[in-house]
């Protein structure tokens, strides 16, 4: 593939959430399409080998170790990426975390604080600092991760559910206030996906895969490079005249 069809040449991106999963996958992905990525997690070990592996390919990629509950590293990390490439063009919020299988009457105040923070807060605090980096260089693209907890309900995953409700909203707000400013925002609403958390689910809960397989109108789990690929190509000037969409990376699962 030459550089003049790669989605994201020449393009400055922060992904965050990049030290496994879905991020890892979006840094592999962007980078490939011609992105200089900027990584951030809360694992250097994870970035730090993650960066070395794409050099090695002679791609562009930094990483910034961040936790994006944390205003002042999410100010930081786009701070880095400006300061590397001198400008940002996207940003893949991917960062989160669910998990807890109670019923809502048992589940305690901190794990509901911790889902929301880091799902809710944590894309709230990337929004504010990477549109303000956004603006002055006449716009760009943001994609951020919420889930099909996000479009339907599920049993025992309330707050989870009710962040990733909140990041839809949160997406359709920004994408009303900044389109005519020049930047775009959109949503990737994942399925199942097979992450580290979601491998750890199936082998803790013998059948729970072939369930949601059997509830899927294509019976299988998602690879994260599957919803890597539907972010870049949101974030790409392919997708300039879509903002506010939630976009589904589900096999179906929501459509029936």
């Amino acid at each position: 593939m030459t550089a003049d069809h790669r989605l994201l040449t020449e393009k400055v991106a922060l992904i965050t959430g990049a030290s496994s999963g879905i991020g890892a996958a979006a840094a592999r992905v962007f980078a490939r399409e011609g992105a200089r990525v900027v990584l951030t997690a809360r694992r250097e070990d994870k970035l730090k080998a993650l960066v070395a592996d794409l050099r090695e390919q002679g791609l562009e990629a930094e990483y910034v170790v961040a936790d994006m509950t944390r205003r002042a590293d999410t100010a930081a990390a786009v701070a880095h990426a400006v300061e590397s490439y001198g400008r940002l063009d996207l940003a893949f919020n991917n960062a989160g975390w669910g998990t807890g299988r109670e019923p809502l009457h048992e589940m305690d105040d901190e794990l509901y604080d911790r889902i929301m923070d880091v799902n809710v807060r944590g894309v709230w605090n990337c929004l504010r600092d990477e549109i303000a980096a956004m603006l002055p260089t006449g716009g760009g693209a943001i994609v951020n991760t919420s889930s099909v907890g996000g479009l339907i309900a599920t049993p025992v995953a309330a707050p989870y559910v009710a962040a990733k409700h909140a990041v839809i909203g949160l997406t359709r707000a920004a994408a009303a206030e900044y389109a005519a400013r020049g930047i775009r925002v959109n949503a990737v609403a994942p399925g199942t996906t097979r992450t580290e958390v979601v491998t750890e689910w199936f082998a803790a809960v013998p059948g729970m895969e072939e369930a949601l397989h059997a509830a899927t109108p294509q019976p299988r789990t998602a690879e994260p490079e599957e919803i890597a690929e539907a972010a870049a190509w949101l974030c790409s000037d392919r997708a300039s005249f879509v903002t506010g969409a939630i976009m589904p990376v589900d096999g179906g699962f929501t459509m029936v």
